[in-house]
C-alpha cells in the first residue's frame, strides 16, 4: 500500500498498478505474472505489484535470450531480486532465430513472447504484466510511422490485450513517463541492470531514443501525449475495420471450416477485400503480410478467377500456402519445398510401409508426414472395419498408381478414386495420400473411406469388435 513517505511520483506508479489489478479477478487464486528483464522499468513494476497485491499473488518471469555475454548474470540478478521480494520466480532460455529478413529485435521479441506465454500457462497466471511506458509508446508510434505502417501498426501497444490466443497482456505503466519510474526506483532504493545493447544506435529504436526524442522534447514538449492520442485514434479505427472484416468474413464463409468463397471475396472492392484477407489471415494465426504482399495475393486471386485456373494457384507465405479449389480458398501449412501437384492427383510413389496389425492404435508414416489412427468403433460406424479383417492379412500403405477402384457399399458399383475425389470436392493437392491395402486388396482411402468390397471379401459378421480408421496429416489447415 502507499505509505505516508511516498512522493507524488511514487503514488502515480502505485495508483497505476492498483488500477490494473482492479480489472483482474479478486480470487485468492489469482496470479499475476510480471515479465522481469532486470531493467529499470520491469524492476519498478515488480516492486509496485508486490506492494499492491502481495507477494503470494505475483510471479516473476525472466527470459534468457543468450544474446549478451552478461545474460547469465542478468538471470541471476532477477532471481535474487524476486527472492528478496518473496515472490516465485521462473525463467526460460530461448534460441533467437531470424527468418526471411526479420530483424534481430523482432526475432527476439517473438521468441520472448512465445516463451512468456508458455511460462504463464505452466504457472497458471491470470495475466501477464509488461512494463512498457509512455516513452516506449512514443518510440513505437514513430517507428511505425517511419516504416509506413497502416492503422494497426500506428495503434502501437494496447494498455490491455486479451484475444484468447495467449494469456491476457496488461501494461499498467503505459501512461507514465520513464522519468517517473526512475523517481520511484530511486525512492525505493531499487537496483537494476542496464542492457549494453540499449546504447547501440545501429538499432532503430535506440537511434530514436538517443538522437531524435531529446530533440523533439525541446521543440515539442508534449509530443508523447500527442503520439499516445494518435495510437488511441488508430486503435479505434482498427476496431472498426476489424468489425467490418468480421461482417465480411461471415458473408464470405466457405463450406469448409477456415475457407472463404472466392467469388464473395472478389465481389468486394480492393480496399475492402484486402481488409478482409488481412483479418482472415490473422484469425488463422498466420504471420502478418506487408501491404505489397497482401495486394499481390488479391491480384493473383483475381487473375485465377478470370483464367478459371484456380487449381494452379499457390501463394507461399511464412510457412503456409494459399490454395484455391472450385470456389473456395484455403490457407494450408506447407512451403515451396513441397512436391508439385500432378494433373491426375497422383504424385510420384513413396516407399511402401507394411504393418502386421495386432491391436495398434496408431501407425506412424514419417515419409507421408502423417499417422493412421485405429479408434474403437461400433459396427456400422463410418469407416469401421472389424479387428478380424485388420488381422486377416498384412496392411500396406502405398501411393496411388492410377486406376484404383472402391465400392462405398457392399452392393454398390466400383468407382475410380478420381471420380470419388471429384465428387467429394477434394482438391488435387489433397489427393496425395497413402492408400491402405489389405494384402493386395484396397481397404481404405483418406477423404473417401473404407472399400466395402474388401470388407465383404473378408467375410465380416457375428459378434466382432471394430475399429474406425482415420488419417491424421502432420500439417493441417492453419
Amino acid at each position: 500500500m502507499t505509505s505516508n513517505t511516498d512522493t507524488p511520483a511514487s503514488r502515480l506508479v502505485i495508483d497505476a498498478v492498483r488500477a490494473a489489478f482492479v480489472d483482474v479477478s479478486a480470487s485468492a487464486q489469482t496470479c499475476i505474472a510480471v515479465a522481469l528483464s532486470g531493467g529499470l522499468d520491469s524492476t519498478a513494476l515488480l516492486d509496485a505489484a508486490v506492494r499492491c497485491v502481495g507477494s503470494s499473488r505475483v510471479i516473476a518471469l525472466h527470459i534468457h535470450h543468450g544474446l549478451s555475454p552478461n545474460a547469465d548474470a542478468w538471470a541471476a540478478h532477477c532471481h535474487a531480486f524476486a527472492q528478496a521480494l518473496g515472490v516465485r520466480f521462473a525463467s526460460r532460455q530461448v534460441d533467437v532465430v531470424r527468418e526471411g529478413g526479420e530483424s534481430l529485435e523482432a526475432a527476439a521479441r517473438d521468441a520472448r513472447y512465445r516463451a512468456l506465454d508458455a511460462l504463464c500457462a505452466e504457472q497458471g497466471a491470470s495475466a501477464l504484466w509488461l512494463a512498457h511506458h509512455a516513452d516506449d509508446q512514443a518510440e513505437t508510434v514513430l517507428l511505425q510511422l517511419l516504416r509506413g505502417a497502416g492503422v494497426a501498426g500506428l495503434a502501437a501497444m494496447a494498455p490491455q490485450r486479451a484475444d484468447g490466443a495467449s494469456t491476457p497482456r496488461v501494461r499498467p505503466l503505459l501512461h507514465l513517463l520513464r522519468a517517473q519510474l526512475e523517481h520511484y526506483a530511486h525512492e525505493r532504493d531499487l537496483r537494476w541492470i542496464d542492457d549494453e545493447s540499449n546504447a547501440d544506435t545501429r538499432y532503430a529504436r535506440n537511434a530514436l531514443r538517443h538522437d531524435v526524442l531529446p530533440a523533439l522534447a525541446v521543440h515539442f514538449p508534449g509530443f508523447r501525449d500527442a503520439l499516445a492520442r494518435t495510437a488511441s485514434h488508430a486503435a479505434s479505427a482498427q476496431r472498426l475495420l476489424d468489425e467490418l472484416a468480421r461482417i465480411d468474413m461471415t458473408s464470405a464463409q466457405g463450406d469448409d471450416e477456415g475457407a472463404l468463397a472466392l467469388s464473395a471475396v472478389l465481389a468486394f472492392d480492393d480496399e475492402r477485400a484486402i481488409n478482409l484477407l488481412r483479418y482472415w489471415m490473422r484469425s488463422l494465426g498466420l504471420q502478418a503480410a506487408s501491404a505489397a504482399r497482401i495486394g499481390e495475393v488479391l491480384r493473383q486471386l483475381r487473375d485465377a478467377a478470370v483464367s478459371r485456373d484456380g487449381h494452379a494457384l499457390r501463394i507461399d507465405h511464412a510457412g503456409s500456402c494459399l490454395r484455391a479449389y472450385r470456389d473456395a480458398i484455403f490457407w494450408e501449412k506447407g512451403d515451396s519445398a513441397d512436391p508439385a501437384d500432378l494433373d491426375d492427383g497422383a504424385n510420384p510413389a513413396r516407399m511402401a510401409s507394411v504393418l502386421n496389425w495386432d491391436g495398434e492404435s496408431i501407425w506412424r508414416l514419417p515419409h507421408w508426414r502423417g499417422t493412421f489412427v485405429f479408434k474403437a468403433a461400433a459396427r456400422g460406424d463410418e469407416d469401421a472395419v472389424s479387428e478380424a479383417t485388420l488381422r486377416a492379412a498384412p496392411l500396406c500403405a502405398r501411393s496411388r498408381a492410377g486406376g484404383e477402384r472402391l465400392r462405398l457399399s457392399a452392393d454398390g458399383p466400383g468407382r475410380t478414386l478420381k471420380n470419388l475425389f471429384q465428387e467429394r470436392g477434394v482438391p488435387g493437392w489433397k489427393r496425395d495420400v497413402p492408400l491402405v491395402f489389405l494384402g493386395e486388396i484396397l481397404l481404405f482411402v483418406p477423404s473417401i473411406g473404407v472399400n466395402r468390397a474388401c470388407v465383404e471379401v473378408s467375410g465380416e459378421g457375428g459378434e466382432l469388435t471394430y475399429r474406425r480408421i482415420e488419417w491424421h496429416p502432420d500439417l493441417m489447415i492453419a
